[in-house]
């Protein structure tokens, strides 16, 4: 069972089919794809395979990523919590926002949750954060939760920084 975090502000959950139209939204924008994997949008097919892998993150690791949602209004805003895919270089704290949510502390809400939460009761020890090298707005919120530069990899095919959380 994938458990649900409360911030003053957000809703961490699961993914729910109910997403896809936000979640397509969100991911189908080249802004907010920029860094993210390739470095584009994505088409809903893909979307759906997004919110699926995420769901067998729980499932097969016993943690992943939680869908974020704004307790104001329900709005599905983003992605925050934990990948470990195969093949990565570590468990990474990872997050993804859509725009019109970016500037607004949303994504440091639910960072700091997902970690605490993660450190307490889910067992999540050594953390990285794997950020392309000019997305600035990702390595500020790096830092200001409190990791630090480690080293630069070859990651999927370009060049990203490692950040090491504490």
């Amino acid at each position: 069972m994938i458990p649900e975090l409360f911030t003053p502000r957000l809703r961490l959950r699961a993914f729910s089919p109910g997403d896809l139209d936000s979640w397509a939204a969100i991911v189908g924008d080249p802004e907010v794809m920029r860094f993210i994997g390739s470095g584009g949008p994505v088409d809903r097919d893909v979307a759906w395979r997004q919110m699926a892998f995420h769901l067998g993150e729980w499932a097969l690791r016993g943690r992943g990523c939680w869908a974020v949602e704004r307790r104001a209004d329900g709005a599905l805003i983003g992605r925050a919590g934990f990948l470990q895919p195969e093949g990565w270089p570590g468990e990474e704290v990872a997050w993804l926002f859509a725009r019109p949510a970016w500037g607004q502390g949303y994504a440091t809400e639910a960072v700091r949750a997902a970690i605490a939460h993660g450190r307490r009761w889910l067992g999540a020890g050594s953390l990285i954060s794997l950020i392309r090298p000019d997305n600035a707005p990702s390595i500020r919120l790096a830092e200001r939760v409190g990791a630090h530069f480690e080293r630069e990899i070859d990651f999927l095919g370009s060049a990203a920084r490692q950040y090491r959380h504490p």
